[in-house]
């Protein structure tokens, strides 16, 4: 598990036969299976600008096991990125052309907060240890993102979640793109700003105290006030843009990044266009959710990093592409 208890999905935990699995869902093959290849749905994507910025926290407020030090120079040279997170309309349009099948429904069940559950009870195959607002609900998966009873065409606006790191890559293998990097996306989210907190600035709310990102309000994980509108995912668009146009890259999912995850990874990475460590276990992700709270977990700062493994999956993460 990870941030905000985030559930990691151990080697075959409650994984079918094997020979109901592919040996790789990141190989191209299930992309390819049934429906052919219809072109993509249009994404509303953003030029971001090359250039030269610090990268980690400024301000000292970085848990030391996620290696946000030392700050260091990075450059990147410009990409293209999406404006908004991958949505369920459009990862729709995606299974609808290819047949692909999640991880998720593959292994049967995910891991949905405790709060979002819409199954019947025998379809909650228990908590998960040490954090239990995270259940293992059977049927849950992107279609149906909080257990058997919900459904993707109700919240179509929203961002797809319940995909792991496999789920994305062949998502962007079929649209002509690729995950972001973790420098990228750090780049990007600070929107041109230096050392700030927040992707808009230090300060977590606006001038006149409005929400300027979906995190938890209230009493973590038990009363959510719903102040800033929403228990779970926020349609995408719901906040202001940064100053590259780009929305919700704080709160709301986390989103996956390209890089294997090594918390030393700061204290040797190259200057230039950081790939991240050549090997790892878990994949970064970066953002945080709807979830997170300054009680437990402050990872919606820009700084902020988190991962998990390849095949995990939940209700609280996504990705956008970039090219």
């Amino acid at each position: 598990m990870d941030c905000c208890g985030i559930p990691t999905r151990a080697p075959g935990q409650h994984q079918p036969d094997a020979a109901s699995r592919p040996s790789s869902v990141s190989d191209p093959e299930p992309v390819q299976q049934g429906l052919g290849r219809k072109q993509p749905t249009v994404t509303e994507e953003v030029s971001i600008p090359g250039g030269r910025f610090s990268m980690g926290d400024q301000l000292g407020e970085g848990y030391a096991s996620d290696g946000e030090s030392p700050v260091h120079d990075v450059v990147v040279n410009g990409f293209r990125l999406d404006a908004t997170a991958v949505t369920n309309v459009q990862f729709a349009a995606f299974v609808e052309a290819t047949g692909y099948r999640t991880e998720s429904e593959y292994y049967g069940s995910s891991a949905v907060f405790h709060l979002q559950v819409r199954a019947v009870a025998q379809d909650i195959l228990g908590q998960v240890s040490g954090t239990p607002w995270w259940l293992n609900v059977r049927g849950a998966d992107w279609a149906h993102p909080c257990g058997p009873l919900s459904s993707w065409q109700a919240i179509a606006d929203h961002p797809v979640v319940q995909v792991s790191w496999n789920d994305a890559e062949a998502y962007c293998r079929w649209a002509g793109r690729r995950l972001p990097t973790e420098a990228e996306w750090e780049y990007a989210a600070r929107g041109g700003l230096h050392g700030k907190r927040y992707p808009w600035g230090d300060e977590l709310y606006g001038p006149s105290g409005e929400h300027l990102c979906n995190i938890w309000q209230g009493e973590f994980p038990v009363a959510n006030t719903l102040d800033d509108g929403y228990l779970g995912t926020a349609p995408v668009r719901s906040f202001r843009p940064n100053g590259f146009g780009l929305y919700e890259v704080s709160g709301n999912v986390w989103e996956w990044c390209s890089d294997w995850f090594l918390p030393k990874y700061y204290q040797k990475a190259p200057e230039e266009n950081p790939q991240g460590p050549t090997i790892g276990r878990n994949r970064v992700m970066r953002g945080g959710s709807f979830l997170c709270h300054d009680s437990y977990c402050n990872r919606y700062r820009v700084a902020a990093r988190s991962s998990n493994s390849p095949e995990s999956a939940s209700s609280n993460c996504g990705f956008r592409t970039a090219a």
